[in-house]
């Protein structure tokens, strides 16, 4: 399950890493943005996703 989770995160984050290279390629400033909020979930998930294993195994 938690690893489910982390590949999400990685899914996220890289989606809106390429999200936001095409919008800055075509000029799209809405990509851009959009493709920035995509990465910080997949940062925040993440994140969280971290803290749980610190739990887990602390």
């Amino acid at each position: 399950m938690a690893r489910e989770k982390k590949a999400k995160a990685k899914m996220e984050q890289a989606k809106g890493k390429a999200k936001e290279a095409m919008g800055r390629a075509v000029g799209n400033e809405r990509m851009t943005a959009e493709g920035k909020v995509e990465q910080a979930k997949g940062d925040a998930r993440q994140a969280k996703e971290k803290g749980k294993d610190v739990f887990r195994h602390g």
